[in-house]
């Protein structure tokens, strides 16, 4: 019930999604609306189930009070299928805030995950795709966020992109070390340390250039990337579209140049993507845009499959367990150095 024109969007992503196999679909919301909508799109004989919930979060509602007043909201309902083991995820392309409070206190996070983060898919020039976190989730973070953020994008590339050791970078003003505020610099002595495999500082422009696949920030940075992003596109594809409409002549030239512009869109469609995935809490969690259409239901759907197939939360436990265990052993040889440094002063002291 979260899109803007709810629930047709929903309903036909849902329907395509199990037409291709993806996944067995709970559809949460009022019982009867959701019934008709099934209805009229043929959908009998697919792996659709409905499940009634009576109330719905709206985007004007505060998130935490809709939490508590709504008990029977289709995301509260939805997050407790999850926690009793009904369904594997949920998806939701509601109000944000409310989805990640329902989810947080219902499924609560990993082992080891101090603040979920909302990671973000961009299209890269090679082709490829890159991905940002944290997007929104936590405006203020400390360092030791970030080196957690690395850690859970690093598993959710390995498993959704299929590349076995994805190139990890911090995002900064700067490619040199000394450039960056004092989160930046505390939180590149951690990455330095941390066993994936980083690269360092990374710019803005390195989001799209396809130079790395995981790129880390904080909430606030990370949600301004995301918007300008956003505009920016949807801006690029109107002037690309104005353009060619004024100056082409010829139907040969419009033919061509209209499918161009169509492959255009597609690649940086942000619904061939599904959705931002909430990492670090128990179950899956896909929260998508609220303009998404069906496709973008429909693939975020296939992102949410993979994701709990892929055992994501458990790469990324094991993940953190090893960044853990390694700071662990860092800090250990640093005060063995130290005892062993401070003997030598000792014994140079008494021999003085």
């Amino acid at each position: 019930m979260g899109t803007d024109v709810a629930p047709a969007p929903e309903v036909e992503g849902a329907i395509l999604a199990a037409r291709a196999g993806y996944a067995q679909v709970l559809l949460v919301g009022p019982g009867e609306v959701l019934k008709r909508e099934l209805d009229r799109r043929g959908a009998k004989g697919l792996p659709l189930e409905i499940v009634h919930a009576s109330e719905a979060v709206t985007m004007e509602d505060h998130a935490a009070k809709a939490f508590r007043r709504k008990r029977d909201s289709s995301i509260r309902v939805a997050a407790r299928l999850v926690r009793e083991g009904k369904a594997d995820g949920l998806i939701s392309a509601g109000n944000t805030g409310a989805v990640m409070t329902a989810v947080k206190i219902t499924l609560g996070t990993l082992e080891g995950v101090d603040r979920p983060a909302l990671a973000a898919v961009f299209p890269t020039s090679k082709g490829t795709a890159a991905v940002l976190l944290d997007v929104g989730a936590n405006v203020d973070c400390k360092p030791h966020h970030l080196e957690q953020f690395a850690v859970m994008g690093e598993a959710y590339y390995r498993v959704i992109f299929g590349v076995e050791r994805p190139r990890v970078g911090l995002l900064s003003i700067g490619k040199e070390e000394h450039k960056g505020n004092d989160l930046t610099r505390e939180a590149l002595a951690l990455l330095k340390q941390w066993p994936g495999n980083f690269v360092g500082n990374v710019e803005g422009r390195d989001l799209y250039n396809g130079r790395v696949e995981v790129i880390v920030c904080d909430g606030f940075i990370g949600n301004v990337a995301l918007k300008i992003s956003e505009g920016l596109i949807e801006a690029v594809a109107s002037l690309l579209k104005e353009a060619l409409s004024s100056t082409l002549s010829s139907k040969v030239g419009y033919v061509l140049s209209r499918k161009a512009f169509q492959n255009f869109k597609k690649r940086v469609d942000y619904s061939e993507y599904g959705g931002a995935p909430l990492l670090g809490v128990r179950g899956v969690c896909i929260i998508c845009h609220g303009g998404s259409n069906a496709n973008a239901i429909k693939n975020a759907i296939r992102v949410a499959a993979e994701f709990a197939e892929g055992r994501v939360n458990e790469k990324i436990e094991q993940g953190l367990a090893g960044a853990s265990l390694a700071r662990q052993r860092r800090q250990s040889d640093n005060a063995v150095s130290e005892n062993s440094a401070a003997g030598v002063r000792r014994e140079t002291e008494r021999g003085i």
